[in-house]
């Protein structure tokens, strides 16, 4: 059985969850949080937490800095807090951010960390004190670092379905950022199928662990790739506010998955190929089209 934390919003919305049947064993519960009584009763009575919850833009963290640091930091202190009360397992969803622009290529868990934007920063601290509260408390935690994931139901705020929504919508041209960086790309059913093993893994307490592919892709041939596949060929202009300031723009990343590998936890394995084919069906339906305009 599952209870799902859906951010509170006055229409009460509650974003992907909206497409599931009402057969699933979810209960979802509206909130924040921010909210240290709430999160403490939402824990209540639950054995593991995957603490998915954040902001997410890069962009918008230039301009309120602080919501990063009270939602990714303060947030995650709270549900720390929320799941040593009820001695819950605990994951936490980083990110491939933490590394900014690689220093050596495949990125192994021992690179430094980089805090190129604020919300990289935010997901730094909020590690840390992951990893804290595993030393403190000896509390059961996992810690993912996830490369770029993709696939259906993705907001428009990321790079794949902003190439596919503009071509599906018969655009003329392509409004896009930075295309030279490049980016380890692991489609949605791999990065859940990953971290559902791993906090099943006794042997990845208390350490990060990268999920990815160890392939990466410039963003450049990513948009080559989807405008074979929807058989369009239209010109990329260049969109100043797709583009992250020079010194935090972070320019590859391609992760080494060899540490998920030795614990025998599940890779990545969804051909690049493969992934975008479902991603672009899924937003070429006419049912989801305007979704992602409003799930960010």
């Amino acid at each position: 059985d599952v209870k799902a934390l859906a951010w509170y919003r006055p229409q009460l919305d509650v974003g992907c969850l909206s497409f599931l049947s009402p057969t699933h064993h979810l209960e979802v519960v509206r909130g924040d949080i921010l909210d240290t009584e709430q999160c403490r009763k939402m824990v209540e009575g639950v054995d593991m937490v995957f603490h998915l919850a954040a902001l997410i833009g890069i962009p918008y963290s230039y301009q309120a800095p602080r919501s990063y640091l009270q939602t990714n930091i303060e947030g995650t202190l709270n549900l720390l807090e929320a799941a040593k009360d009820q001695k819950a397992k605990f994951l936490f969803m980083s990110t491939s951010e933490v590394y900014g622009t690689a220093l050596s290529v495949p990125i192994s868990e021992d690179h430094p960390l980089q805090p190129q934007s604020p919300y990289s920063a935010s997901k730094i601290g909020a590690e840390a004190l992951v990893r804290s509260y595993f030393h403190s408390f000896d509390m059961e935690v996992y810690i993912a670092r996830v490369f770029n994931t993709y696939g259906p139901r993705q907001s428009t705020r990321a790079i794949l379905p902003t190439i596919i929504t503009q071509l599906a919508a018969g655009a003329k041209k392509l409004e896009l950022g930075d295309l030279s960086p490049t980016r380890d790309l692991v489609y949605v059913d791999d990065t859940c199928l990953s971290l559902i093993d791993l906090i099943h893994c006794e042997a990845a307490v208390g350490l990060p662990v990268n999920i990815c592919t160890g392939v990466e892709i410039s963003m450049e041939n990513l948009v080559s790739q989807v405008q074979q596949l929807m058989n369009t060929d239209v010109p990329v202009v260049l969109d100043p506010q797709r583009q992250r300031p020079a010194g935090s723009e972070v320019l590859r990343l391609c992760g080494d998955p060899a540490r998920l590998e030795s614990f025998g936890l599940h890779v990545p394995s969804i051909s690049l190929s493969e992934g975008l084919s479902e991603t672009i069906s899924w937003f070429r339906d006419q049912n989801h089209h305007n979704f992602t305009k409003y799930h960010v």
